[in-house]
Formats: C-alpha cells, sequence, structure tokens
C-alpha cells in the first residue's frame, strides 16, 4: 500500500489529531481496507519531527483503535459467520466437517494467529473476523488482540518516533517479510494438511463434537 505524502499526514493530523489515527486503525481492524499502520507509522514521525503530538498518545489512540476494531470484527465473525459458512460453505469445499476443523484449529492456534497477525498487512484486516466465525473463546481473543494491540503500536510507534522517515525504509520490508511467511506458513500447513486430512477431519470432529460446537 502506498504511503501517504508527508504534507497530506500533516493536513489530516492537524484537522482530526489522534481520532484520526484510532478511527483508521479500528476501520482497518474491522475489516475496512485501509492503511492502518501508515497512518500510525505517520502520526509517530510526525510527532517526532515537528513534537505538535504526544508519541504516547499517538501509541495510545492506535492500541485502543486497534482493540476496539478487533473485538468488533470478532463478533461480527462470531455472529454472522456461522450461518453464512452453514449456508454457503459446501459451495467452497467447506461443508460441516470442515468447518469444526477450522474451529478444532482456532481453539490450538487462534491466540498465535490473533496476535502475530497484527503484524501482517492481510491478517491484521481479517484475523478478528476469521476467530469470530471460528469460534475462538472470547476471552483468549481479547488478550490475545489486546497483547498483539500493544505490541504492534509500540513497536511501530517508537519506531517512526526515534527512526523518523527512515523507519518507513525498515516498516515496509518488515512487512513484507511477515507476509511472505505467513504465506510459507500457510502453504506448509496446506501441504501437511493434505497429507493427513482424514486423520485431522476425525480429531476435530470427535474434539469439537465432545464439546457441542455448533
Amino acid at each position: 500500500m502506498q504511503l501517504f505524502d508527508h504534507e497530506a499526514i500533516a493536513a489530516i493530523l492537524q484537522s482530526y489529531g489522534y481520532a484520526a489515527i484510532l478511527i483508521v486503525v479500528a476501520m482497518e481492524s474491522v475489516g475496512v481496507p485501509l492503511p492502518g499502520e501508515t497512518a500510525l507509522v505517520s502520526a509517530a514521525v510526525y510527532a517526532g519531527t515537528t513534537h505538535r503530538m504526544d508519541i504516547s498518545l499517538v501509541i495510545l489512540a492506535a492500541t485502543v483503535g486497534a482493540i476496539i476494531g478487533g473485538s468488533i470484527g470478532f463478533w461480527i465473525g462470531r455472529k454472522a459467520g456461522p450461518p453464512i459458512l452453514s449456508r454457503f460453505g459446501g459451495f467452497v469445499g467447506l461443508d460441516e466437517r470442515r468447518q469444526k476443523l477450522g474451529q478444532y484449529l482456532f481453539k490450538r492456534h487462534g491466540g498465535k494467529i490473533v496476535f502475530f497477525g497484527r503484524f501482517v498487512a492481510f491478517l491484521r484486516a481479517f484475523a478478528a473476523l476469521l476467530a469470530g466465525a471460528n469460534r475462538l473463546s472470547p476471552v483468549r481473543f481479547f488478550a490475545y488482540n489486546a497483547a498483539g494491540s500493544i505490541a504492534w503500536a509500540t513497536v511501530f510507534g517508537i519506531g517512526g518516533y526515534t527512526l523518523g522517515k527512515q523507519f518507513h525504509r525498515v516498516a515496509g520490508p518488515f512487512g513484507m517479510v511477515m507476509l511472505i511467511l505467513a504465506v510459507i506458513a500457510i502453504a506448509v500447513g496446506w501441504r501437511f494438511y493434505k497429507t493427513h486430512e482424514e486423520n485431522l477431519l476425525e480429531k476435530a470432529e470427535t474434539e469439537m463434537n465432545a464439546q457441542g460446537a455448533v
């Protein structure tokens, strides 16, 4: 995603301040394709170069936005996801057994997906929706979502504040590396799944049925 130029971000921040950071990050976390990370880094750079904003409040705004947006996305996924999957899942190969497998995998690894997904562009927008649709425990989601939001906002906020515009050169490649690692992990996971598909489906079905999963 292309970065905003300095003049544009300065104008936005002068007009809307911390609220702009909170709203953009929150909307991205719900699933709206907005540049939440760019807004955070640009605001941090602006704070470090002009000192017209408090970096602690920049980080706080991004953290609160991420937590609120993620929570909204989670509940949307939890309420709307299962009915949609139940009705249309079969058309894309997600029958009832595979839906139970998704719930099983999120039960085992959902916390890590939510936490580390905050640092990956695609997952940052959709991890909360996927966690909700796959029935991750609300308590686990809120804990990992809060921890990931705090870590992400702090790392990128302080990075932008201390390194200035140079941090864009670090943040871009870092995000790309995280995305590549995520793609590799998905590919390896998919290969493992196809090799052990029936065993995984039976294990997931047994465990989720024992817990009364829908």
